[in-house]
């Protein structure tokens, strides 16, 4: 078995954005999160993905965001920018514009929006990679686009040197399992779980990292509970991961039934950043809402069982 060195290991979470009540970038408190992750130890910064409400900003808040990001990080991590896009030429476009403003490596997805096969899926990503000159990686996230990249596509791309690196947050722990078996072979490419529930799991199993959207609020227990797995050391892994678990019902706050699961996601991850005193407000993209005081609230609960610092 070939010794493997992945280019992007450890922890890399995906960068909430911040807002201003009247919806603009805030760019004080996004400089603000760059610093507490750099803070906790991270080890690179996934800018514009899910977490960063990506489709909901126009073009221009994409660049602004990748410009605060990357001047904040200064060279000290890799910054990964999404180049999340329906369709190829849209995706080289916007790789191109993130690769212009500083961006370390781009993260794309499959297709979506237009029906597509496998194969359209395939030569997406050769025909992105060959138009750029920076390192790609696949973001698997069918809840989202609506299509699986399954290891039997991602392998052979990776293989071919058109992929660096996957972030698998599709949740099927049995394909993440099969990938991470398939890349032993392959020694520089990065196998980044999305999976922040289970992230000890994958390690285990074979994952070189993590890019969990909760480490936005406690990035320093998810160093600490990747640094604990790559140093066998699972009983401590597991402890740390089961409190991040408790942390997570922050996700439970938004009152059922008016707001979506992005909204109560992301909400709750702004909300709990909010009190920590990290952002100014939890303000949204339209047409979500923020998380009123109630809300709130059952977060700033969760924080105190967790054992974190407020404002």
């Amino acid at each position: 078995m070939t010794a493997r060195n992945p280019r992007y290991r450890g922890v890399i979470p995906p960068v909430v954005t911040p807002l201003t009540a009247d919806g603009d970038i805030d760019r004080p408190s996004l400089e603000r999160v760059v610093g507490h992750l750099l803070d906790g130890g991270v080890s690179g910064l996934f800018a514009l993905g899910s977490s960063g409400e990506t489709a909901y900003l126009t073009p221009g808040q994409q660049d602004e965001v990748i410009k605060v990001i990357t001047a904040a990080a200064a060279g000290q991590v890799p910054v990964l920018v999404g180049a999340i896009e329906t369709t190829t030429n849209r995706a080289i476009e916007r790789a191109r514009a993130a690769a212009g403003l500083g961006a370390d490596a781009v993260v794309v997805t499959a297709p979506f929006y237009t029906r597509t096969h496998e194969t359209e899926i395939d030569r997406h990503f050769r025909d992105v990679s060959a138009a750029l000159d920076l390192p790609v990686l696949a973001y698997d996230v069918p809840v989202c686009v609506h299509s699986k990249l399954d290891p039997e596509l991602l392998l052979p791309l990776a293989a071919d040197g058109v992929l660096a690196g996957v972030k698998d947050s599709s949740g099927d722990d049995g394909s993440f399992r099969r990938l991470a078996i398939g890349a032993r072979e392959l020694p520089e490419f990065s196998v980044l779980t999305g999976h922040e529930l289970v992230v000890d799991a994958m390690m285990l199993v074979g994952a070189d990292g993590s890019v969990p959207g909760l480490g936005n609020v406690d990035p320093h227990g998810y160093v600490r509970l990747h640094e604990a797995a790559v140093r066998g050391d699972w009983a401590t892994a597991s402890s740390e991961q089961e409190r991040l678990v408790a942390l997570f019902d922050i996700v439970r706050a938004a009152r059922p039934g008016t707001v979506s699961a992005t909204a109560a996601g992301l909400g709750a991850f702004k909300t709990a950043l909010m009190v920590r005193g990290v952002i100014a407000t939890n303000a949204m993209s339209l047409p979500m809402r923020r998380l009123d005081a109630a809300e709130t609230a059952t977060i700033a609960a969760c924080l105190d069982r967790a054992g974190l610092s407020r404002a």
